[in-house]
């Protein structure tokens, strides 16, 4: 199973990642901003990553990592 992990305060919220997520298990959060005034993305179902790291390749910012 595989395992993502995103760095809330530097994620600007460009919503690529939730974009090109296969699965649909990412998504902006709904009301939390970061110290930088953005909603950042938040995995909903973590069960369902089938580790393809589509996510951490859009992300122009580098702050999501996926294990496998």
């Amino acid at each position: 199973m595989a395992r993502i992990t995103i760095d809330g305060q530097r994620c600007k919220g460009c919503g690529l990642c939730v974009l090109f997520c296969p699965k649909k298990i990412l998504e902006l959060s709904d009301g939390a901003l970061n110290v930088k005034g953005y909603r950042s993305v938040v995995v909903t179902q973590m069960d369902a990553c089938m580790g393809c790291c589509f996510c951490a390749r859009m992300c122009p910012d580098c702050v999501i990592e996926v294990e496998k």
